[in-house]
């Protein structure tokens, strides 16, 4: 017990990582309760529904932009370890799980929160909890002050390191393979890898390298295909666990009230 309160106090307390440590538990426990409370309205179960303002359905990343806002501004305005501090680190923290919950919406400027566009949401939320993980228990590699030419010689070649790795993350990203981007922040072989393999059909190196090389778009076209043929039922069940079953296309018979829901700009939120 006593080496947890050590390592408590060493790597959270004294560092003054406590905010970031409340601000993470709260965005991920507000993005996971909006999640549960979006599929019960959709389903139409429990007390919940959905929320207007003058005929106008209110999406959650509006009270989140301004809880977002007043956590900021105010862990700005009042630095400290205080109270004060932990209080603003929990309302920003609020405010981003809402936020990144209709990540999706920003990105399409539509309301896609049920649709496979939507599912991108569930893709930056763990993305954004797996950086700030790191910021959590990472360290600085120039947080020390009077190092020797000894200390600086192996900063400089951790620093080099970092910057490569995140150019492969990079390269991963715009290969179209976030999960691959996001395990490769945290283990480089994984970056290294989503990197030297073929970009996926539509993601921005398909676009823009590959109309060079034609034959290396149709090799990925190709391995797409046969990727989904293995695994695309088992990925789209745990999308669909997570993220939510998305709606009818247009044009299914089933599309009905749903149609009707989205004219109206609700998103079950």
């Amino acid at each position: 017990m006593g080496s947890v309160v050590d390592w408590w106090e060493r790597n959270i307390v004294e560092p003054g990582k406590l905010p970031l440590l409340l601000a993470l538990l709260a965005f991920v426990v507000t993005f996971v309760v909006t999640r549960c409370i979006t599929r019960m309205i959709r389903a139409g179960k429990g007390p919940f529904h959905d929320l207007s303002a003058g005929g106008r359905h209110l999406h959650h990343v509006v009270p989140g932009v301004i809880l977002m806002c007043v956590g900021g501004f105010g862990g700005v305005a009042a630095p400290g370890r205080g109270w004060i501090a932990a209080g603003t680190a929990i309302v920003f923290g609020i405010g981003v799980g809402l936020v990144m919950d209709e990540f999706a919406l920003i990105l399409y400027l539509h309301d896609v929160y049920w649709s496979e566009q939507g599912q991108k949401s569930v893709e930056a939320v763990v993305l954004t909890a797996a950086l700030c993980t790191i910021l959590l228990f990472g360290f600085l590699p120039l947080g020390v002050a009077g190092a020797g030419p000894e200390t600086w010689l192996d900063r400089g070649s951790l620093i080099v390191t970092l910057v490569i790795n995140f150019l492969l993350a990079l390269v991963a990203l715009m290969k179209g393979k976030v999960r691959t981007t996001v395990f490769g922040i945290l283990v480089p072989l994984v970056a290294l890898v989503g990197a030297v393999r073929l970009a996926r059909p539509g993601s921005f190196w398909d676009r823009h390298v590959y109309r060079f090389r034609p034959r290396a778009a149709a090799r990925a076209r190709r391995r797409e295909e046969k990727h989904v043929r293995r695994w695309g039922r088992l990925e789209q069940k745990v999308d669909d666990l997570v993220a939510g079953t998305p709606a009818p296309p247009p044009g299914d018979g089933k599309e009905g009230a749903g149609k009707a829901k989205d004219d109206q700009g609700g998103d079950g939120s």
